[in-house]
């Protein structure tokens, strides 16, 4: 429409009706992608689908004569602009374009996307407004760039960075004018200031639900990148877009809200850990269960895993000293076991010594022995929980130098600690407790720990997610925490993708029957597994969202405003997790039923399909391996 070419008007118009019926519906699963769905506050903003926002912007674009403003038009040049030299112009033939029959659906069929702004509610306008047509030629054109070049996040920048340098002169304001001076632009000239539409495209993708086309770190690097290339135009940009995504940090869902806290801490680090906590300041106050505080808490322990506490103390102002304590300065935790008040110290130590000199198992089971003997004669209803932790801690203790000694340590050990979850779930999970505890003031460690035990298969994902959301669950207070969202998450990553690389590998073409068959069995039994595990998280999230779990219930008259947030903190996270088994199960049936339909192609080029489809020739269970994995899933919205 924007060409030189004229008579299409007719032909647009008649596909815009056409598509109007499709785009004006709402899907059903729209709710699950809402990047800010509330969490039972007060949130103005809606979640606008991308198809449907295009259809009326194309709708008011055809009322307005398809102006496209916004479209360079190199034709309509004056002529005195025009050099009137001759030139040999040279055509070349294109070649035709056949289009698939049918259009496979793309990378992306199980969830709508939704239109995501970090510039939404300025009070001066500096992107276009959704109700534009080139907000999504801007945003569709720099998310292709983002996407295409992920392999130079270099070349990426400098595209964004020239954004106004591709559409018509007027389209934009001069790169790096200041917000303020954005009020004293005379009336009916534009605003809008490149560096903020190509920063809103990055944080589009970045933020993305379910999940963004690369890693993270990715759009983290174009973000970094960009900065450097034109300080005066972004930093300023990325300080309005930080304000508005933590004002809200309320209403935003909660996976986006971490996805913005490892972002920022990461930003941070590469810019000298500088920023204006001043105008936070007010929060600091807050209870943990407010989002805010708990936003601020986290971001600080994120920092430190990226430099070490005296340094980050030395950034914040004084109301945020109290938040770094001076036990998260000490680069070795104390050994609990050189206190004589800590029960079975004397053991403990002898393990520890042991442990050092690399001694025998035989000699380090003498001492776990005498633990066990002794907490039986006291009552102790399983005595290896006691005996694991003074191991486990030993194992954190020697290895607190860095993460290759403890690796080290836990390669060495690695047998004993195996034994222990077929003899003692209680003791599996006490490995865990013994690791977090020990490293109770620098959590990431903990978690990083974790992280590999589940490597080993010292752990498993149920025992992780049990520790986290039934052992220590309570009131609901450890929802609160960056850290417990982090193991959680990442421990059904490695679940999720299991059960990924499964799939794959049994849709790979040429394997013969015997191994589709195991490599469907193996999918049967993780797939159960997997969705056991979302099952418990689902059980345990509902208890506080729902306010029935033990300490909620017992306090739920003297704080009230307090067992709101907690159960909104459990919405929150159910919120997550039920969409991310909603994508799961969708990614599996559609892979399982693609494979099955090459199967059904195949078998069409050389004249079986009708035998097939008819139920004769082929054993049903050789077409349809995916009878029993492909059951629909029904997706609740919390």
């Amino acid at each position: 429409m924007a060409s030189s070419a004229s008579g299409f008007e007719v032909h647009a118009n008649n596909l815009l009706e056409k598509t109007d019926i499709i785009a004006s519906a709402t899907h059903a699963l729209e709710p699950l992608v809402d990047p800010y769905p509330g969490n039972g506050e007060e949130s103005s903003h809606g979640a606008l689908s991308i198809i449907s926002l295009l259809q009326k912007q194309l709708q008011a674009e055809a009322a307005e004569s398809w102006q496209l403003a916004c479209l360079p038009r190199p034709w309509q040049t004056p002529a005195t602009e025009i050099s009137t030299e001759p030139i040999n112009r040279i055509m070349h033939g294109l070649p035709s374009i056949t289009v698939p029959s049918p259009v496979l659906a793309g990378a992306r069929p199980q969830l709508p996307e939704v239109y995501f702004s970090v510039y939404a509610d300025q009070e001066v306008e500096t992107v276009p407004p959704t109700s534009c047509i080139a907000s999504s030629i801007f945003r569709d054109s720099l998310v292709d760039t983002i996407n295409t070049l992920d392999y130079n996040r270099n070349a990426t920048a400098k595209f964004l960075i020239d954004l106004d340098c591709y559409f018509s002169p007027e389209t934009f304001i001069k790169r790096a004018t200041p917000f303020d001076r954005l009020r004293e632009v005379e009336e009916g000239k534009s605003t809008w200031k490149p560096e903020d539409v190509a920063v809103d495209a990055v944080f589009s993708q970045l933020l993305q639900l379910p999940v963004p086309d690369h890693k993270l770190v990715y759009y983290h690097a174009v973000l970094t990148e960009s900065c450097k290339i034109a300080p005066a135009a972004i930093a300023p940009s990325l300080g309005r877009a930080i304000r508005y995504l933590y004002r809200n940090v309320d209403v935003m869902d909660l996976e986006l809200e971490y996805r913005f806290m490892d972002w920022f801490c990461h930003h941070l680090s590469n810019f000298g850990f500088t920023w204006k906590w001043t105008e936070w300041v007010d929060d600091v106050e807050l209870p943990i269960v407010k989002p805010k505080k708990a936003f601020i808490v986290g971001a600080l322990e994120k920092e430190i895993r990226l430099s070490f506490a005296q340094r980050i103390r030395g950034t914040l102002p004084e109301p945020y000293q109290a938040l770094i304590s001076e036990a998260k300065e000490k680069d070795t935790p104390d050994f609990k076991y050189d206190s004589d008040q800590t029960p079975y110290a004397t053991q403990g130590r002898e393990i520890l010594r042991l442990l050092r000199s690399k001694a025998p198992d035989s000699d380090v089971q003498h001492h776990l022995s005498s633990i066990e003997n002794e907490a039986s004669s006291h009552g102790v209803t399983d005595p290896l929980v006691p005996s694991t932790d003074a191991y486990m801690t030993a194992i954190c203790f020697i290895g607190s130098k860095s993460l290759s000694h403890v690796l080290s340590c836990i390669e060495r050990c690695k047998e004993r600690l195996l034994a222990l979850g077929p003899r003692s779930e209680a003791a599996r999970r006490q490995i865990i407790t013994s690791v977090m505890e020990y490293w109770k003031e620098k959590p990431g460690i903990g978690v990083n720990v974790v992280d590999k035990l589940l490597n080993y298969t010292i752990l498993t994902p149920a025992s992780v997610v049990d520790w986290a959301l039934v052992d220590n669950i309570g009131r609901g207070m450890i929802l609160t925490q960056a850290h417990t969202y982090e193991v959680v998450a990442s421990t059904v990553h490695k679940v999720t993708n299991r059960v990924r690389q499964i799939v794959i590998a049994r849709n790979a073409p040429g394997l013969p029957a015997e191994q589709v068959a195991t490599l469907d069995a193996t999918l049967e039994k993780e797939r159960g597994q997997m969705q056991e595990l979302f099952s418990t998280i689902e059980d345990a999230l509902v208890g506080v969202a729902t306010g029935i779990v033990d300490g909620m219930a017992e306090s739920s008259n003297q704080d009230t405003d307090g067992e709101a947030l907690l159960r909104a903190w459990g919405e929150r996270w159910l919120r997550v997790f039920k969409r991310k088994i909603a994508v799961e199960e969708a990614w599996i049936r559609e892979m399982l039923t693609s494979q099955r339909q090459e199967v059904m192609d195949g078998l069409q080029e050389v004249g079986l399909g009708d035998e097939v489809a008819n139920g004769n020739g082929v054993a049903a269970e050789q077409l349809d391996p995916s009878h029993s994995l492909a059951d629909p899933v029904e997706v609740e919205v919390y």
